[in-house]
């Protein structure tokens, strides 16, 4: 049976400056933005290249603002995506590496793949980390 992750909810206490943050700083795309009332505004996105959407939540749908964590956005060059993201305004930690069961400062000359991340958070405090993961063949990844 083949299962898909689609879409993953992002407790936000404003979703319109969450849409402009992941959209204009981010770069993510907007696949969704339908305002059904005061009290419901749908906002969908979508990181380029990705199968799998965020769907931003509002206060009082389930989930504590802000609580996001443990999600990975696959990047092949960590270097350069930790730069696009500083250039557009978001607040990015430097590159680090998991070393020995912990996160360390990457050496200049060292491989990233598959170890290499940068941190970042959106507004609410949500939290996001970018991997670099080498090219994998399409058969590897089960498409």
């Amino acid at each position: 049976m083949e299962m898909k992750l689609e879409v993953v909810t992002v407790p936000v206490s404003d979703v319109e400056r969450a849409r402009d943050f992941y959209s204009q700083k981010v770069g993510f795309t907007v696949d969704i933005d339908h305002r059904i009332s005061d009290e419901i505004h749908l906002v969908q996105l979508t990181p380029p290249g990705s199968a799998c959407s965020v769907h931003l939540s509002s206060p009082g749908m389930g989930q504590k603002t802000g609580s996001l964590e443990g999600v990975f956005l696959v990047v092949r060059d960590v270097k350069a995506a930790r730069e696009s993201l500083a250039e557009r305004g978001v607040s990015v930690g430097e590159v680090q590496v998991f070393d020995n069961g912990a996160f360390r400062p990457a050496r200049e000359s060292e491989s990233l793949d598959n170890v290499g991340v940068v941190f970042f958070s959106d507004p609410d405090g949500n939290s996001w980390c970018v991997q670099q993961i080498p090219h994998r063949p399409a058969e590897a990844v089960g498409a």
